[in-house]
């Protein structure tokens, strides 16, 4: 004799795990293709392992690449991306162990090994894009943020700037200042 009583609906679905290696891909396909579109080329694609290839392996001067995106060879920037994070907020910059501040760190030593300024594109879930970058390195493009919403970021003697990246981007489209990224 079989039941016929339907108990699937006596069962919580447990919501399902993002995985964390799928988010971070598909953050950084997200940003190549936003890239791309703004500077009208293919060249921004995602590094093969995100980064860590051109760092565990021993490649020629000119295939030396940093950061989790390869980038047109004349573009001024190493890219770090990083999606989710949540726990983040503002108030967290002020603590030593901040994951923001960790992203930084590893930003400044992925960028110099290729003598490079780096962008820290970073989102956290149903957020705006943001992006961060030393000040030092890129006053004509701290102008342009200055023009929006950003914020200052002191950490190790050294000045960021905090903006959304839509804004960075739409700001040097209208001034038509393109070459400050490339």
């Amino acid at each position: 004799m079989q039941d016929n009583f339907d108990l699937k609906n006596l069962i919580k679905n447990k919501k399902k795990r993002k995985n964390s290696r799928t988010k971070g891909n598909t953050f950084e396909r997200k940003v190549c293709a936003i890239l791309n579109e703004f500077f009208d080329t293919t060249e921004f694609i995602r590094s093969p392992g995100s980064g860590a290839f051109s760092t565990t392996h021993n490649l020629p001067e000119h295939l030396k690449f940093s950061g989790d995106l390869i980038t047109p060879k004349t573009f001024k920037f190493t890219i770090e991306c990083k999606k989710g994070y949540n726990k983040e907020n503002i108030g967290s910059v002020f603590n030593n162990k901040s994951d923001l501040m960790s992203f930084i760190e590893q930003a400044e030593k992925d960028s110099q090994k290729i003598q490079k300024n780096f962008l820290l594109i970073f989102q956290q879930d149903r957020k705006d894009i943001l992006c961060l970058f030393k000040e030092k390195g890129s006053l004509a493009l701290a102008t342009y943020a200055e023009n929006h919403d950003h914020i200052h970021l002191n950490f190790l003697n050294e000045r960021y700037i905090i903006c959304r990246l839509t804004d960075l981007l739409e700001t040097t489209k209208t001034y038509n200042a393109k070459h400050l990224w490339i």
